[in-house]
């Protein structure tokens, strides 16, 4: 589970770079994956929202990826310079068989930058289709904040939760990106 946010820092945006390197690589894998954690929250955001870090994580990708289909991506993240990277939890026993890529680049301003990408195989997934995006549906996603994702205190984290249990579909909801820090007037 991931750590209380500091309100202080609300209101802090993900930089261009950050969407723009993910969406590059998310159009060239979109056909053969499911979306994840924070861009499955971000194809279910309302179109042409702020991209506030507290509303949903951009830090990595995380994909599913059908049995059937593995092949092909990993051929697409070799072809656009993505490298197997070791982690602690490679030599763990997992159904999703998880696996990381990255790919480190320099952005034209000089400054270097690394896309991660978190990879999990699964022959059955709850899944939803947005704006032409495979994701994980909402309550399989949600589902997925005690083991596989850890920023459950996202503000479409924590919508998408109260809007379900209230009956309510969150996709495309406006509380998906609305702070949960109420303001008190004195």
């Amino acid at each position: 589970m991931g750590a209380n946010h500091n309100t202080k820092r609300y209101g802090e945006l993900w930089p261009d770079f950050r969407i723009a390197l993910g969406l590059a690589i998310l159009e060239k894998l979109k056909p053969w994956v499911t979306l994840s954690g924070g861009w499955a929250w971000h194809f279910m955001s309302p179109d042409a929202h702020v991209e506030y870090k507290h509303a949903h994580d951009h830090k990595d990708i995380d994909i599913f990826v059908h049995p059937k289909n593995v092949a092909e991506v990993m051929v697409i993240l070799l072809e656009e310079g993505f490298q197997k990277v070791w982690t602690r939890y490679d030599h763990l026993p997992s159904t999703e068989n998880f696996r990381r890529y990255e790919k480190a680049e320099w952005l034209p301003q000089g400054r270097p930058v690394r896309t991660t990408i978190d990879f999990f195989e699964a022959r059955e997934l709850e899944t939803i289709q947005v704006d032409g995006w495979n994701l994980v549906a909402p309550k399989t996603l949600l589902s997925y904040y005690s083991n596989i994702h850890s920023s459950d205190k996202c503000w479409a984290v924590k919508a998408a939760h109260d809007l379900l249990v209230k009956g309510l579909d969150p996709v495309k909801n406006e509380l998906l990106m609305k702070s949960p820090v109420v303001t008190k007037y004195v």
